[in-house]
Parts: structure tokens; sequence; C-alpha cells
């Protein structure tokens, strides 16, 4: 999701908000600030996605998940809203037009990506997934949906919804998602980082660049012919927070 659909790390854009609500320090935020420089101007590797992995997931041991709900509801709008790129936001809707469903996989939080996901008017996600006990995140892992993680949970969706993977399509900004791009018939580099662009010019992927965060809100304002068809087919809800590495299925025909 994250580089692919919005043009910012989904959990660092919701650190202000956390930080206001006393979710996070300062050293925090600043050590967040720096990393998500980093994601942005190399994205991730396997190592730095595990050392990432570790660190959210002891810094965020103990919270309180109705309250982490509320603060991306609160917020979703305008701290997601504008960063959309617009080339996203269309493409999902050539997708919908053409009676494809939509699936939203990141490795993000699931109370992140779920609201992301049904702002973009997406039929299914899949996230990644803490073990609460009595309301707040023990800090342990139920489900990482990274690397060979992502296939499991897209061959569980085929499994549910008869999705034929080998006429799906898939779109990722890094190389860490290779087994998940592998595992369908159509898969996209989007603004990939240097591993993946190597990897996809080998195979012959397709690369595209997306480069217009745009606010949806405004693209319903003042439409296009274009964003006309996208309003009508992409039907936005609430509003979310999280990490698109965006990942699009076609339902069997």
């Amino acid at each position: 999701m994250d580089k692919t659909v919005i043009a910012k790390s989904s959990a660092f854009a919701f650190s202000k908000p956390f930080f206001a609500q006393g979710l996070l320090n300062r050293g925090t935020v600043l050590k967040g600030s720096y990393a998500h420089f980093l994601f942005l101007l190399s994205g991730a590797d396997h190592d730095q996605m595990e050392r990432m992995r570790e660190y959210l997931t002891k810094m965020c041991a103990g919270w309180d998940v109705e309250q982490v709900k509320s603060i991306v509801a609160e917020t979703l709008h305008d701290i997601v809203d504008p960063l959309i790129y617009a080339e996203a936001a269309d493409l999902i809707a050539d997708h919908k037009i053409r009676g494809h469903d939509v699936v939203i996989v990141s490795a993000s939080g699931e109370e992140i990506v779920g609201p992301i996901a049904a702002a973009l008017g997406a039929t299914h996600t899949a996230a990644t997934r803490m073990v609460v006990e009595d309301g707040r995140y023990t800090g342990v892992v139920e489900f990482y949906c990274y690397g060979e993680g992502k296939v499991r949970a897209l061959q569980q969706l085929a499994e549910e919804h008869g999705y034929d993977l080998t006429r799906s399509y898939a779109y990722s900004d890094s190389i860490t998602d290779v087994p998940m791009l592998s595992a369908v018939g159509h898969p996209t580099a989007v603004n990939p980082d240097r591993a993946l662009r190597r990897e996809a010019t080998t195979r012959g992927w397709p690369i595209l660049t997306f480069s217009d965060p745009v606010s949806l809100w405004s693209r319903i304002q003042t439409p296009s012919s274009t964003t006309v068809a996208a309003t009508v087919a992409v039907g936005l809800s609430a509003l979310v927070a999280g990490a698109i590495s965006y990942r699009l299925l076609r339902r069997r025909q």
C-alpha cells in the first residue's frame, strides 16, 4: 500500500495523532521520521522489514486497541485523503468498472489498513494482525502479512472467493513482494525500489510510476470525465490509515 497507493508510510502518517494521544513519545516520532525518510529514499529490504516488525510490535505492546481504532477513524480524512495517488485511484476505479474485486494486501496493521481500504472501495483486505488480550496489544504478532505471508493470504482469499490467481493482477513497490507478484498472472511494479526494478526488467514485468498525490475529496468536488467514473465505481466510505501495498485480484469469470 505504501508508495503504491499512498505517497507515505501509512504507519508514519499517523505518528502525529498517536503522539498527541500519548501513545508515542517525541524520541519515537523522531526515529520514525528518519526511518520514513530512508523508506522513501530506497525502500526496505528483508532485514529492514524484520527489524521494523520487531520495533513496531514492541512499541505498541500495551496500547489500547479501541483507542488506536478511534484515532484512525477520527484523523483518517485529514491524514490519508491528501496522500492517495491519483494514478492509483484511477487504476482501482478501472478494475472495478471491469467487474474486478479489489483486495488491499499490506504489512501494516489491520486497524490502519481496513479503514483505508474501505475509503477506496476495496472488496477485501489482508493485513498484519497482533495478538490482543484484555483489549490491549500484547506485542506478539498473530499473522505477519509480509513476503510469503502475503502469498498465503492471497491463496486463502482465492479459495474462499473463487479467484483464479493466474488471471489476477498485483501491484507493489518492494523487492520483498516478489513472492506475491510471482503468484499472479499479471504482476506490475509501481514506484519500484532499485532491486524490484531490476527484477521487473529481467522478468519483463510492466513498471508504472505514480507521482501525483491528490485529495480524493477534491476529485469528487471538481470531477473530470475520468474521476466521475472513478467516484461512481470506487464509492468512498469512511477513511483509513496504514499500509497499501496495493494488490488487486481479478474474480474468475
